[in-house]
This record gives structure tokens, C-alpha cells and sequence, in this order.
């Protein structure tokens, strides 16, 4: 009876984990392209908030009773995201009381909680399951065919069409690259066949291109290189391929720019022509000037909102040297043990390339283009977190290969 129940929890969590996936990721692209199109309104504002919120209880819940049922789950991972999320709630409480800007006191609150929700989503959803699997790649093939038919001139952004019934909650190209790029890494983890996995790269490239986001973009090119480098077999001729390909690409290059469509993913050539560029680097210099100012404890909410520095400096702004320093020891630390215990290692592991990738790409991002509370943060870790425990307790498990013990300590004990 007890057996059957937990069967029947674990299912009821599955599901929750699955929904809870894919309504704040392909569900965020699928509703702002009815947005976009003027199909609806509004009618959940931006949607991702209200779709968090609707999935915080529960997810709390799942995490609080998996580590009822078994307490090794709690690893020192999770310790030090809660110690960090922690510290980050003190000081906003601190400078919210003191008269903090309540839209950034507000957006930090949100960023908390979607770094917890995605925590919890990797530490416990079944990415292998066929369910997801499948949901998954129709997912990634929806997203790609809404890109592909709704792109203008080789760009899919749909404010552009101006028909959009309430334009000011339409999501910019990064809310859609955020979601596709999320779907991609956690569909291209657990997909052992190549021929799949060279379909999912052309479509991934050619989505995040059509869709112009730089920064997701140049994430995905460059999680496919440590993915297949992962999954190959022989290293050596994969370096070798690599070679051949990058010199075919350097002398076929004019070639190749000018079959391309026009649009903001070739900046990333020549970043001083990019508008862009040039403003997040005058926001760098701001950040700069605040931490030299106040190089301990930063500058709390010391910026219009929205006029943030757009790389891990801002935590330095937000929290203080000991934050930015936490957050980036908490975010890399755990992935370095498992890259010489796996990356490899001649067995595959998807839970494993899962965090890895995630946490390149995490980095990545943070040096270059994205806030502090970036929600991938809390997914790196929750895969890391997963792949710890796995390997220790579950299926991930290394093998013992020691000889077994002698049932007898003294050979005359088994010689009658």
C-alpha cells in the first residue's frame, strides 16, 4: 500500500514539474505570439510573474516532501543557494525599509522566485522520460515553425506587425529567446542520436537568428561545440573536424555573410556599430563607478529601473562585494568536480551535460549580457545538485568495480 502510494505521489509530481516546465517556457512563447498576432489581450499581463506565482506553492511543496522522503537529496549545493537567496531577501529588506525603489525591490523579489522555481523544475522533473521528450521536441518544432512563419525580411519580431491588441505587455525577442534557448539545452541533454541532435542545432541557430537575440544566440553556438565534443567518441578527429570546418567557414566567410538575411546577429562582427553594445557598455562604466564608490557594500538600487549593468556586476551594485563573490563561487564551484569526474569519462550522462552546458552558458551570459538574477542560475544548480545526488544514491551511480570481500578473513575458515 505504501509502495503504491508513493508510485501515485511521484507521478502527481511528475505531472505538476512537467506543467509547470512548459507553461513558463514554450508557454510563454505560444502566449505572446497570440499576443503578438492580436488573437488576445493581456489577459495574464506579461504572463511569466502570474505563471510563477501559480507554481511557487506547489514546487515548494515537492521540494519540502522529497526531502522528507530522503533527506540525502539536501546536498551542500542546496545549502549554499538557500544561504545566498538568504542574504539577497536581507538586503532587500534592509534597503526597502530605508526607501528603496519599489520597482526594483519588486523585480528582485520575482527574481528570486524564478530562480527557486527553476531549482526546483531541474533537481526533480525526469528530462529522459519519453513524455517530456516528446512534448519537448513538438515543442522546440512549434516555436521554430512560428519563428519561420511570422519573420520579416530574415527577423521574427511581432510588435513589428502592430497588431497587437495590448503591444505594451508583448515580450521583446529576448522573452522568446530565453524561452527556446531554455527548451533547447534541456531537450539537447538527454538526445543521444546524432542525426536528431544536428537537426535540433539547425533549427536552434536558425530560430535564435531569425529571432535576433545576440546574447542567446551566441549561447546556443557555443553550448553545441562542448555538447558533441562531449558526446564523441574519438576527441581527436573531433578537434580535427573542427579545424577543417573552421577554415572552410574563414575562406567561404564573405560567401556565407551575404546569403544571410540582414538583421542584429551580424553585429556580433563588429559590436561598436551596435546601438546596443555601445549603451550596455556606458551602463558597465556607471556600474563601475558605483563599486569603486562602494566597494564593500555596494550601492542598492542606485539606478533607474531597468538601467542596470548588464553582467554579473550588477550583483556587485545590488549586494555588495560579498555577494557577487558568493553568487559566483556558488554558481561555478559545483560544476568543476564534475567536469573531471564526466566530461570524459566514457559512460554518458544526461543530468550531467545538462549542468555543464547550462552552467557554460550561465557563465557565459553573466560576463556578457544578462542580470544577476538570471534564472538559469537556479537551474544550473538544480541540475548540479541532482547530478550529486544521483551519483552517489541513484542511477547515476559509479559502479563499484573493487574485487568483492572474502567471505572469510582467514582462508582455514573455509577449508573445514
Amino acid at each position: 500500500m505504501t509502495s503504491a502510494r508513493s508510485l501515485k505521489t511521484a507521478r502527481r509530481e511528475q505531472w505538476i514539474l512537467l506543467a509547470a516546465f512548459f507553461l513558463l517556457f514554450p508557454g510563454f512563447f505560444f502566449y505572446h505570439t497570440l499576443l503578438g498576432t492580436g488573437t488576445t489581450g493581456a489577459f495574464l499581463g506579461g504572463y511569466f510573474a502570474p505563471i510563477s506565482l501559480l507554481f511557487a506553492a506547489p514546487l515548494g511543496l515537492i521540494y519540502l516532501k522529497r526531502m522528507q522522503r530522503d533527506p540525502r537529496r539536501f546536498h551542500a549545493v542546496d545549502l549554499h543557494l538557500c544561504l545566498f537567496l538568504i542574504y539577497f531577501v536581507a538586503v532587500i529588506v534592509v534597503n526597502a525599509a530605508a526607501g528603496a525603489n519599489r520597482t526594483i525591490v519588486g523585480n528582485h523579489i520575482l527574481g528570486i522566485l524564478f530562480i527557486f522555481n527553476m531549482f526546483v523544475i531541474v533537481s526533480f522533473l525526469d528530462f529522459d522520460s519519453a513524455r517530456f521528450r516528446i512534448v519537448g521536441l513538438l515543442s522546440l518544432a512549434a516555436m521554430t515553425t512560428i519563428a519561420v512563419s511570422f519573420s520579416v525580411d530574415g527577423v521574427f519580431y511581432l510588435g513589428a506587425m502592430g497588431i497587437a491588441k495590448d503591444a505594451d505587455a508583448l515580450a521583446t525577442y529576448q522573452g522568446f529567446a530565453r524561452s527556446y534557448l531554455i527548451t533547447f539545452l534541456t531537450v539537447i541533454s538527454f538526445t543521444r542520436a546524432m542525426p536528431l541532435r544536428l537537426v535540433l542545432y539547425a533549427s536552434g541557430a536558425m530560430t535564435l537568428f531569425l529571432n535576433t537575440a545576440r546574447s542567446e544566440f551566441a549561447a546556443l553556438m557555443f553550448a553545441i561545440p562542448i555538447i558533441e565534443f562531449y558526446y564523441s567518441r574519438h576527441k581527436l578527429h573531433f578537434l580535427l573536424c573542427g579545424i577543417i570546418l573552421f577554415f572552410v567557414i574563414h575562406l567561404y566567410f564573405d560567401q556565407i555573410l551575404a546569403a544571410l538575411p540582414a538583421n542584429r546577429i551580424l553585429e556580433l562582427l563588429d559590436l561598436s556599430q551596435s546601438t546596443s553594445a555601445n549603451k550596455r557598455h556606458h551602463l558597465t562604466v556607471h556600474a563601475v563607478q558605483t563599486i569603486l564608490a562602494h566597494p564593500l557594500l555596494g550601492d542598492y538600487a542606485s539606478y533607474k529601473p531597468g538601467y542596470y549593468s548588464h553582467n554579473v556586476l550588477s550583483a556587485w551594485v545590488d549586494l555588495g562585494f560579498f555577494g557577487i563573490a558568493y553568487l559566483c563561487l556558488v554558481t561555478v564551484v559545483p560544476i568543476i568536480p564534475m567536469f573531471i569526474r564526466e566530461y570524459f569519462a566514457p559512460r554518458h550522462c544526461g543530468i550531467f551535460l545538462l549542468g555543464f552546458s547550462m552552467a557554460c552558458v550561465t557563465v557565459l551570459l553573466l560576463l556578457t549580457s544578462h542580470y544577476f538574477t538570471d534564472m538559469l542560475i537556479g537551474a544550473t544548480l538544480g541540475a548540479s545538485s541532482r547530478y550529486f545526488y544521483e551519483r552517489k544514491y541513484a542511477k547515476n551511480r559509479t559502479p563499484d568495480l573493487r574485487p568483492s570481500a572474502s567471505r572469510h578473513p582467514d582462508f582455514r575458515q573455509a577449508v573445514p
